[in-house]
């Protein structure tokens, strides 16, 4: 009996060990498989490649990879100002894997569109990464080369100067209608696809006027085939330090725009650190702060706590201003 006793015993000691050896190896089994990243990161850019948003994409991108021992690759989508990248996002699963450069057209179109297919709660903020201020150019087939000419002249010539935009409801087009009402003038749209295309025309003559990011317009302003009259910068940029700023010339008018990198809404909280603690360091590098300072960005980064009340301060501001010009419409 004592015998049995002590089989009985030795067989329960087994089963409790390779219980806990089970539980043990299942444990680790789930850690290998949230480990963190296994495979290819894509992050998605709204806009085509080489633009003011692309290049700075490309910079992080290729550091987080090298950080994460992963590729981060970038994938440009230019259509509907950003619309369909930041769709493209929320329509695969929030793992971390698929990244969007966030840009302020995400609260534009929000605000612009009765529906933009999506909302900006669904958005996770992770880390801004720029912010860039406008230029106000202005093609040389205009005689005037400051601002104040180039009032006067629009003023003398009502509804014949043109204005361009990307799309319906771009920042730029909210930024020329606010010049407009404080300027006193009238300026006739033209809407077009992409920046690069609008610069191609203002060169050849044949659109007038573009609220552009600097980045956007330095060599042809440099070359001399544009004119920036004016920024919307608090202060003289570095790299235009003989270009007033809007307010210098009496109007209070300072706007910019700013990128940041999001997961979609429901990225483990862990994965969302991870990628804040690996991008933070990139956007201090000075190779980065060389690249998009040339151009008239300013690297900054945040918590994602500080990213997402940028976002919802710019929702409010572009709110107000879509909601006076009674620019709200359908997505087409």
């Amino acid at each position: 009996m004592k015998f049995l006793g002590r089989c009985v015993a030795l067989r329960r000691s087994v089963v409790v060990s390779l219980a806990v050896l089970w539980v043990t190896l299942t444990a680790l089994t789930a850690l290998a498989d949230d480990a963190y990243p296994k495979r290819t990161i894509r992050l998605l850019v709204g806009f085509g490649a080489g633009g003011p948003t692309d290049i700075p994409a490309r910079f992080v991108a290729n550091k987080l990879g090298d950080a994460l021992g992963q590729p981060v690759i970038v994938e440009n989508k230019p259509a509907a100002g950003g619309i369909m990248a930041t769709r493209d996002l929320l329509a695969e699963p929030a793992d971390g894997y698929t990244l969007l450069l966030c840009t302020h057209f995400d609260p534009i179109n929000v605000a612009m569109y009765r529906d933009a297919g999506f909302k900006l709660d669904q958005l996770a903020p992770i880390s801004l990464i720029a912010e860039y201020y406008y230029g106000l150019a202005l093609a040389n087939a205009i005689p005037a080369d400051n601002f104040e000419s180039f009032v006067t002249y629009a003023k003398a010539h009502p509804g014949d100067v043109t204005y361009a935009t990307i799309g319906a409801g771009s920042a730029q087009e909210i930024m020329a209608r606010q010049m407009q009402k404080l300027a006193g003038i009238t300026m006739n749209r033209i809407p077009f696809r992409g920046g690069p295309q609008v610069v191609q025309e203002m060169v050849a003559g044949r659109v007038d006027f573009y609220v552009a990011p600097t980045l956007a317009i330095m060599a042809q302003f440099q070359s001399k085939q544009l004119k920036i009259l004016a920024t919307t910068s608090r202060q003289r940029l570095a790299n235009l330090p003989d270009v007033p700023t809007v307010r210098e010339k009496g109007i209070d008018f300072v706007r910019f725009g700013w990128l940041g990198i999001c997961a979609a809404k429901g990225t483990p909280d862990a994965i969302i650190r991870m990628l804040h603690d690996k991008i933070v360091p990139i956007v201090a590098m000075p190779e980065y702060h060389a690249l998009i300072e040339s151009g008239g960005q300013i690297a900054i980064s945040s918590t994602p706590e500080e990213f997402g009340t940028v976002i919802r301060k710019t929702s409010g501001d572009v709110s107000a201003s879509i909601a006076e010009f009674g620019m709200q419409q359908d997505q087409q």
